[in-house]
């Protein structure tokens, strides 16, 4: 496995895994000694990048994630998050305040069998609390050492600017895909002017870049994608096979899946860029990991550039496009 470099000199492998669906969002949940296995996997084929949170759950993605890399901390990175108000179980709103962020942390310590994260994300911009104050937490805990490097998800410029001024950003995590090109405008200029990294989450587009999805799959009682125009309104499903059809073109020539083309393609744009699609089955993560080696050409990316559609629906309900911060 390739590494890369992400903000602040932080190294890991060229490809995360996600870990989520692992407890939550894509049913059917696995097994957790199945989810345990999986994560193991992933380490002896090079993965070292790993993603969960607090939200997740709430709480047991992190149990997880600490039970399967607790005799291999040595060899990875962990990645996780806070920002969320999780006293009743159930996340109720944004909470970044100072007094949550350190009892966050040391919750997740605790539950993921460490003493110390690699890195710690603001799960989502709290508008309540300035980002300064945050950052200043963060910056303390990092003083501490129970946390190595700082990250913000779906942050927008200006918070990602005042935030970096206090305390150094080493990522950004947020979606880009083929199919949401949105941080192509603005974010990713800033990323590159600050030498912050970029995680994207997402990057086969939950699941539909993957060429499995068409306009008659169903998904089961609990899946998020229920909630997300882009697959609940039939017409922009439809329209956005045009993305699929695309990437199993590309994938003919080039002897490869949709989604490793559809991977390649994120890995193509900058260096700095890392990727961490989520599954809980061994076979989808060996055909992630094999996209690392797929070279997608100049003129390939030109013929993706020259062909691609525009995506139709919205990425997220009205209730999550709130917390996203502009």
């Amino acid at each position: 496995m390739q590494t890369r470099t992400l903000g602040q000199g932080l190294e890991v492998s060229a490809l995360g895994l996600g870990c989520m669906g692992m407890s939550q969002s894509f049913p059917p949940i696995p097994d957790r000694n199945d989810s345990i296995a999986l994560i193991r996997a992933a380490v002896e084929r090079g993965v070292t990048f790993f993603d969960t949170a607090q939200v997740y759950g709430p709480f047991d993605n992190e149990d997880i994630v600490g039970e399967a890399l607790e005799p291999l901390r040595d060899q990875v990175v962990i990645a996780t998050k806070f920002g969320f108000e999780l006293s009743t179980g159930k996340p109720t709103g944004a909470d970044s305040r100072p007094e949550t962020i350190r009892s966050s942390v040391d919750d997740s310590l605790r539950r993921l069998r460490t003493d110390f994260i690699d890195l710690l994300y603001q799960h989502r911009v709290d508008p309540n609390v300035p980002i300064e104050e945050v950052a200043g937490t963060v910056k303390e805990l990092i003083a501490e050492g129970k946390v190595r490097h700082f990250g913000m998800s779906e942050a927008g410029v200006q918070n990602i600017r005042r935030a970096h001024a206090v305390q150094p950003v080493t990522a950004l995590q947020s979606e880009y895909s083929l199919w949401w090109r949105e941080p192509e405008n603005a974010i990713l200029p800033t990323l590159e002017e600050l030498g912050i990294g970029f995680v994207p989450f997402s990057p086969l587009g939950k699941g539909f870049l993957t060429g499995t999805i068409d306009a008659t799959t169903e998904f089961g009682e609990g899946d998020f994608r229920n909630t997300v125009p882009r697959f609940t309104d039939s017409e922009a499903r439809e329209a956005n096979l045009a993305f699929v059809e695309l990437v199993r073109r590309v994938a003919g020539r080039k002897g490869a899946t949709p989604a490793q083309v559809a991977l390649a393609w994120v890995l193509a744009q900058k260096p700095w860029i890392v990727p961490i699609p989520g599954t809980t089955k061994l076979h989808r993560l060996e055909e992630n990991i094999a996209a690392t080696d797929l070279e997608l050409t100049a003129e390939d990316l030109r013929d993706v550039e020259d062909a691609l559609p525009e995506a139709r629906g919205a990425r997220y309900s009205e209730a999550n496009e709130r917390m996203i911060d502009r």
